[in-house]
């Protein structure tokens, strides 16, 4: 199978189905522009219009044809589904050979207990003893996943959407000093579809650098590497980093049909133009080399269809001796198999390869076979986390043995929607020591700052594209502000913080492409919701903010504020007449006090007037010493002399034991009032416009806390 720019060509060519006719198709039409789409190679618009005439008659060839195409397009899913659909109508079993491939479906899903039993049954009832052989294989796999335990001491993880498209990428390698990758992708930020309109299609060799925060924004090289109209891929280094080995590639409809092995030089800080291999290319397929070393002499390893292999994709080596490289010779039968092996790398004295020929966990499985000298040791599957139940190729770790990738297909990929999950591969880090990810959220008041108990945080992970997410984990914190949570891998999060009387707040973050180990420190603010009062007609609202002189009546810019505040809800309520009103103490006589309380309601009302305030809707009274203030709770917390429920009369304030009392309450019964005398019956405003921050201090700075009345 030559798989390599397949699958991402085929979701490109995804992007646009054929417009649908006007008038629905009658069902001989549908198949015959089906049959014409699949002819022509072009695979999703063929299974749409298969799937537009199943809808009309359920026939048996349509569903069969439904159900290989999703498998050939790796939608495994949709494959199981439709391959049972089919089955159910199958009831002369014309398509028991289907069997097979429903079977691999079932193993791809993961569904090991289910696909064994059909592998088992397929074994029985085949005749065809060559795909009885390869059943026997997938069996032993499927049977193998039961029991293979995950790999330890290591993490896989996704490299992130830097360098990982919705399509597919190939063949990540890292540069030596491992802070250097290079790999294959195409650039999907240019190419929406492949058309005859899009030239620029193909595929390049991307770099991304190591960072804190995982992999850089992935930067093609120039056309010294990338040549144009070719898809450029399978990059590989030698271990010192000096010489870059890669595949140029034409296509033919959706197969490969010329694939070469090229190389470059590094030299003078940059990459030189790079020249075909020689010896090692021909009239065959020569793909993913990867330098490696026998018999004491360096060698080119490469995967190839040429004549003389097991079958399928077999990979080769070629002596590099005098600057040239020898006649190719294929690897040990044990390693090459009537299957497909993929994807070789040889470090210290391993070939580590994919294969679909050896019994694996999925469709490609990661391998390694150890070279003791003379011969190779039988492959020895890597086990779970190196390997999902689909693909896994392009495996790779640096000099150093603890870093390095492959590619999968498994779930965590980017994926194209309606595409299926495993339509394409992404690039994982592969780190052979244990990384850890947990969230560390702290709760605080936006407005104060200060740290909120009572405080809920929700978790919910974000990462299947088509739900709204579900919920991991939520917890209260009655008697702090903390809250930890473990974290997976490769994961899209969303936080939610709620509390009694604030807003809510949704923050996202995620967990792809962490090469280390990592705390998300992640503070959450969260803003208080207004908390309103009712004012009734006739109870008066104390003013806080205005002030004046000493036996002044001049509004001083301290006032503004509040009667700002009263302009506000005068504007909002039109039909609204209000009563404002001003209040002295009891020291002076009665008529000036009336006259100097008259006086500043009249300020108060004129600088209302001058705002665009009807007269007709204020009316200004002077009460002077008349009306004395109620002591309330919120008057003793600043005056604890006071007692609640009092009224501050002369007599009372008298018997005060200090001055500095006296004048106290005296201040309290200074102040200026509005009330609601006509239009609504009451009205709803924040408490935080009526009660503001720094009232007090405001009044502090004014001349206010001396008598303000002559003796």
């Amino acid at each position: 199978m030559r798989r390599l720019l397949l699958f991402t060509v085929l979701a490109m060519l995804a992007g646009n189905l054929d417009a649908q006719p006007l008038n629905r198709a009658t069902y001989s039409t549908m198949i015959k522009i089906a049959d014409q789409k699949l002819a022509e190679e072009d695979y999703y618009n063929a299974l749409d219009w298969y799937e537009q005439a199943y809808e009309e008659v359920q026939d048996v060839d349509v569903a069969m044809k439904i159900a290989r195409l999703y498998y050939f397009l790796r939608d495994y899913v949709k494959a199981e589904r439709s391959y049972t659909r089919a089955f159910r109508k199958d009831r002369k079993e014309v398509y028991f050979e289907e069997r097979l491939t429903f079977a691999q479906c079932l193993k791809m899903n993961g569904k090991y207990d289910e696909a064994i039993k059909e592998f088992e049954s397929y074994i029985g009832k085949s005749t065809d003893e060559a795909k009885k052989e390869q059943a026997q294989i997938e069996l032993e796999g499927a049977k193998f996943a039961r029991i293979a335990p995950d790999a330890k001491n290591m993490t896989v993880s996704n490299a992130g959407q830097n360098v990982n498209s919705s399509y597919s990428e190939y063949s990540a390698v890292l540069a030596p000093g491992g802070q250097k990758m290079y790999y294959s992708s195409f650039n999907s930020e240019e190419i929406i579809v492949v058309d005859k309109n899009n030239t620029d299609y193909f595929a390049k060799i991307f770099t991304a650098d190591r960072t804190a925060e995982g992999w850089s924004k992935g930067v093609a090289l120039d056309e010294k590497i990338n040549r144009p109209d070719y898809h450029n891929s399978n990059v590989t280094l030698s271990p010192d980093g000096k010489r870059m080995f890669f595949t140029r590639q034409l296509l033919s409809g959706n197969v490969v049909s010329e694939s070469k092995i090229y190389m470059s030089e590094f030299k003078s800080g940059g990459w030189t133009p790079a020249n075909e291999v020689e010896g090692v290319n021909g009239a065959y397929i020569a793909n993913h080399p990867a330098v490696g070393e026998l018999f004491g002499s360096e060698v080119l390893f490469f995967t190839s269809d040429m004549e003389g292999g097991q079958g399928g994709m077999d990979i080769y080596y070629s002596s590099y001796k005098g600057g040239k490289y020898g006649q190719p010779l294929p690897l040990s039968p044990k390693i090459n198999t009537t299957g497909d092996e993929y994807t070789p790398y040889y470090r210290d004295g391993i070939l580590y390869f994919s294969s679909t020929g050896h019994p694996g966990l999925g469709g490609f499985d990661i391998f390694s076979s150890e070279w003791n000298g003379a011969v190779w040791s039988e492959p020895v599957n890597m086990g779970k986390g190196y390997n999902s139940s689909v693909d896994d190729l392009y495996f790779m770790l640096d000099e150093s043995g603890y870093s390095g990738f492959l590619l999968s297909n498994r779930p965590g990929t980017r994926w194209l929607k309606s595409k299926g999950k495993t339509c394409c591969d992404d690039i994982y880090n592969v780190s052979l020591k244990i990384i850890l990810a947990d969230l560390r959220t702290t709760v605080f008041d936006q407005e104060t700052e200060e740290a909120l108990s009572g405080a809920t945080v929700q978790l919910i992970d974000l990462t299947e594209e088509e739900q709204a997410g579900s919920v991991i984990d939520t917890k209260t914190n009655g008697n702090g502000n903390l809250f930890d949570f473990p974290l997976e891998l490769d994961k899209f999060y969303r936080l939610i913080a709620t509390r009694t009387d604030y807003y809510s707040d949704t923050l996202e973050f995620n967990t792809m492409g962490l090469l280390d180990s990592k705390t998300f420190e992640i503070p959450v603010k969260l803003k208080p919701t207004p908390v309103y009062i009712t004012i009734s007609k006739e109870e008066p609202i104390e003013l806080e903010n205005i002030y004046y002189a000493f036996d002044d009546d001049k509004i001083l810019p301290a006032a503004e504020p509040d009667l700002n505040f009263v302009l506000e809800i005068m504007n909002e309520y039109p039909d609204m007449v209000i009563e404002l009103s001003s209040h002295t103490d009891s020291r002076g006589n009665d008529a000036y006090n009336r006259d100097l309380s008259q006086r500043r309601a009249e300020s108060a009302r004129n600088w209302l007037l001058a705002r665009g305030v009807e007269r007709k809707r204020i009316q200004a009274v002077g009460y002077g010493e008349t009306v004395p203030k109620t002591v309330t709770a919120n008057i003793t917390q600043e005056y604890p002399f006071l007692k609640a429920g009092d009224v501050l009369i002369e007599s009372f304030i008298e018997a005060l034991a200090t001055e500095e009392e006296k004048e106290g309450a005296h201040q309290v019964n200074r102040r200026t009032e509005f009330k609601i005398v006509s239009g609504p019956t009451s009205i709803k405003i924040e408490e935080t416009r009526l009660i503001r921050k720094g009232a007090r201090e405001v009044r502090d700075e004014t001349e206010e806390k001396k008598n303000d009345t002559p003796h």
